[in-house]
């Protein structure tokens, strides 16, 4: 599905459950004015802002309105569903620590199940329209591919995957070239494409040929033009890209293929981010670790000799080395010895140390990392040197999260690839979502990743040890 289309569907859907929370919310109060609300009307309004910032949040958190849910009724509903749950469990959070005596249990349970309601109703409005534009192809570009081929095949995939905005014709391709039953019918040659498009209405031509290759695409491309039709073509890039990069222009005519999509490539993208980072670190040292550290800092005196910090070196972006600090959870002996990665149950954590690496509290120091401008607060996490040394010349594209500023927290941490890495496997997992935040980075992911973080450290982590 186009970027626009996935971007109405959200927007669609984000407006539609917030409506429908809001009118809830105020025909509850309406129809509960004489008996519950009169005279309270501030506390209801203050409980009715904290309900859509609990649902905007949980949305965000579980991903429900996310690209790779919205088009997908199924995947949206199980979504759906989690998103209720910490919405429900929210909102009494709520009513439990705000001690909040004038808001009605009766009316908090009317406006539940009737939210509740409308999300049933809305998606099922919303699987509705996706039925009927599969079924009826309505709205949907009707497409035409030229050749076949494994690209094609590969293409037209893709495609099935996207009923609601994009509707495969057929192909075009010489008859010689076939051999195989396609799942889409041969429409002509490619000779044909333009006049099998009129005969159709097609309003798209992807084509898996390139021009060297057939120079008749070069005259389709020039009566695609004339017939108002748009003409896209597909390279095979694979022989030499194991996965399609990112193409920019230099003076407008010499394309340059990235093999990778790097949103923090851009200026203001990484100016976004620091300054995001300044503020955010900022915020927590002078709200949080101004009182916390003195705390911190006690307990490790009292629990275990030496000193209060554990400094190490570890890589930043670009491989530069970099002192990252970290409150000490080690007997100090320990840290003399050779590196060693902490296993659960280790020995050589003292029990305010475990308590710190389960919690993370013993990361809190590396916030003067990122005011430093060494590391930010999202990003892959930093190793330390001989754990680089031992797993770059094993595991494929190791070194490229180095691209990166390394992160207090990441995307991989938040989906449990965190702890010990005592295979490969455990590693390449780590590394496959470190690359995944590099290409797909988003002020707003930065902003998940955070939300999950807590999440996390307040439920508790079993790789946390």
């Amino acid at each position: 599905m186009d970027k626009k289309s996935l971007h109405l569907m959200q927007s669609f859907l984000t407006c539609l459950d917030i409506l429908s929370l809001n009118v809830i919310f105020c025909i509850a109060c309406y129809h509960f004015e004489q008996q519950l609300v009169k005279g309270l009307f501030f506390y209801y309004a203050l409980f009715m802002f904290y309900l859509n910032i609990s649902w905007l949040c949980t949305a965000l958190i579980t991903g429900q309105y996310s690209e790779k849910n919205i088009p997908f009724s199924e995947r949206l509903a199980r979504r759906s569903f989690h998103t209720y749950v910490y919405f429900l469990l929210m909102g009494f959070a709520y009513l439990f620590f705000s001690h909040q005596a004038y808001i009605s249990r009766l009316f908090t349970t009317v406006v539940l199940i009737g939210f509740t309601m409308a999300l049933f109703f809305n998606r099922f409005l919303y699987a509705l329209i996706c039925g009927y534009y599969k079924r009826t192809g309505d709205g949907a570009e009707k497409i035409v591919i030229v050749g076949y081929n494994e690209v094609s095949k590969k293409l037209a995939t893709h495609l099935e995957n996207d009923p609601v905005s994009k509707h495969i014709v057929g192909f075009c391709e010489s008859p010689g070239n076939v051999k195989e039953l396609s799942h889409y019918p041969i429409l002509g040659n490619v000779t044909d494409v333009v006049t099998v498009c009129r005969k159709y209405g097609v309003t798209e031509i992807y084509s898996t040929i390139p021009p060297r290759q057939n120079p008749e695409i070069i005259r389709l491309i020039n009566d695609a033009d004339f017939n108002c039709i748009r003409f896209k073509v597909i390279p095979d890039l694979n022989h030499f890209i194991p996965r399609f990069g990112h193409i920019d222009y230099l003076d407008d005519d010499l394309p340059v293929i990235s093999l990778r999509h790097e949103p923090l490539e851009d200026a203001g993208s990484r100016i976004k981010k620091r300054i995001f980072d300044i503020i955010f670190s900022s915020a927590v040292t002078l709200l949080v670790l101004s009182w916390l550290f003195p705390l911190i800092a006690i307990l490790i005196k009292l629990s275990s000799k030496g000193p209060v910090f554990f400094i190490q070196k570890r890589a930043g972006r670009n491989n530069k080395v970099f002192n990252v600090f970290k409150f000490r959870t080690l007997k100090h002996e320990s840290e003399a010895q050779d590196f060693r990665q902490v296993s659960k149950n280790d020995n050589r954590v003292f029990k305010v140390g475990r308590f710190l690496r389960k919690t993370n509290l013993d990361e809190l120091p590396q916030f003067l990392n990122v005011l430093a401008g060494q590391m930010s607060v999202c990003g892959p996490r930093p190793h330390p040197l001989p754990l680089n040394d031992t797993y770059k010349m094993v595991v494929d594209k190791f070194m490229v999260r180095h691209f990166l500023k390394p992160g207090i927290t990441g995307w991989a941490q938040v989906n449990g690839l965190r702890g010990e890495t005592e295979n490969k496997w455990k590693m390449t997992k780590r590394i496959e979502a470190d690359l995944w935040y590099l290409e797909n980075w988003s002020f707003w992911l930065d902003i998940k990743i955070i939300f999950l973080t807590i999440f996390n450290m307040i439920r508790g982590e079993k790789n946390a040890f």
